[in-house]
């Protein structure tokens, strides 16, 4: 049995980025235009009228102010409202191969580690492209990687399930590295003609390098001290496209086919599970919520956040003690709690510890507890 760290993470960032005004804008236009086109269905009540939406609102509700995309033009266009990204031909990368490669190549070099340090490579996210050949493998390739390559997808918790995966796999003398690999194109499956939902996601990749500890040279090592899971099943939040869509051609288009969720209840039936996992999880490991530095939590809802974090310190939550990133990325599903442990980790002194944390659609849960070399 071999103690296990985190290396090194990386962060692709997409160029371009979408502002709350700029989405308001794009979805009201569409919205005033289809009052306008179904004027009669609504009056007679045929028809529901779309509401508009309002920037303030947006950012007041979630803490959202804007998000990275990888196509604005599309997804702004109020006739599309969708992003353009154009097939390639399977002698191309994949977009999400080439989302994920940059993210690991930074890992990587962070970690001052090669392709031929690692021996295998764990693609966790929400939404993968295809069902086969793996994105993993693909990017295992374009790394060169020797070993072996899976996808996986527990939806928000993608990442803290393949971190578990991967430093079990280290742990047990398998493998002296694994890469999780987080590419998240959230704007692909968000429906940006739903008032309640539209602004919610942004696109962005995350990679980290999960090796042996006494083989790891990294300056920026991070002992695995404990991880947990636990999933719950749930509708609320819930997304129906899949491979059997075709033979059923009644639901072909239908809502469910994009991102649906019942914000309020998930808000309500979460939060507590959340808080209540990562307090077992620490105790469990005779650790007490005000002997943790720093959370890095799921980036989904700002309130979200500070509830969790209130209900385990018992106090109003610092800045410090929950990094932010989701008013700028929005929320990129399982790359989010990885993006805040790569931007808010440096600061922190020798032996600190901290809780990276990501929830969401299943429910799932994952809690790893962290303590810095």
């Amino acid at each position: 049995m071999h103690n296990v760290v985190i290396s090194g993470t990386g962060l692709y960032t997409p160029a371009q980025s979408i502002s709350n005004e700029e989405l308001v804008e794009s979805f009201n236009a569409w919205a005033q235009r289809f009052n306008r086109d179904n004027a009669a269905a609504i009056e007679r009540g045929e028809v529901e009228a779309a509401p508009l939406s309002d920037a303030a609102f947006i950012e007041k509700a979630s803490g959202i102010k804007s998000r990275f995309v990888m196509d604005k033009a599309g997804i702004l266009d109020p006739q599309r409202m969708k992003p353009r990204l154009p097939e390639r031909g399977n002698d191309e990368q994949s977009i999400l191969c080439e989302m994920g490669v940059a993210a690991a190549r930074q890992a990587l070099e962070r970690a001052g580690r090669t392709a031929a340090d690692v021996d295998g490579v764990i693609v966790a996210c929400s939404n993968l492209q295809r069902p086969y050949p793996a994105i993993a493998i693909e990017v295992q390739q374009a790394l060169g990687i020797q070993g072996f390559a899976f996808d996986m997808n527990v939806a928000c918790s993608s990442a803290t399930f393949g971190i578990q995966t991967a430093a079990n796999s280290v742990q047990l003398g398998q493998s002296r590295a694994v890469l999780v690999v987080n590419p998240e194109i959230c704007t692909g499956h968000l429906n940006f003609r739903d008032r309640d939902s539209h602004f919610i996601f942004g696109d962005a990749a995350t990679a980290v390098l999960i090796e042996r500890a006494d083989l790891a040279t990294s300056k920026h090592q991070f002992d695995i001290v404990s991880t947990k899971l636990l999933t719950a099943f749930s509708n609320n939040i819930r997304n129906n496209f899949g491979f059997l869509n075709r033979a059923a051609e009644e639901g072909i288009g239908a809502r469910d086919k994009l991102f649906v969720q019942e914000g309020r209840k998930v808000f309500k039936e979460v939060c507590p599970m959340v808080a209540e996992l990562i307090g077992q999880h620490l105790a469990e490991n005779d650790l007490q919520p005000s002997d943790v530095k720093r959370f890095w939590l799921h980036q989904a809802n700002l309130s979200m956040n500070h509830l969790i974090v209130k209900k385990l310190l018992g106090r109003e939550v610092a800045e410090e003690d929950a990094p932010v990133i989701l008013d700028r990325y929005a929320n990129t599903s399982s790359a989010g709690s990885v993006i805040a442990f790569h931007l808010y980790q440096d600061d922190l002194a020798k032996g600190s510890l901290g809780v990276l944390s990501s929830f969401g659609a299943g429910y799932s849960i994952g809690s790893v507890v962290l303590r810095k070399r």
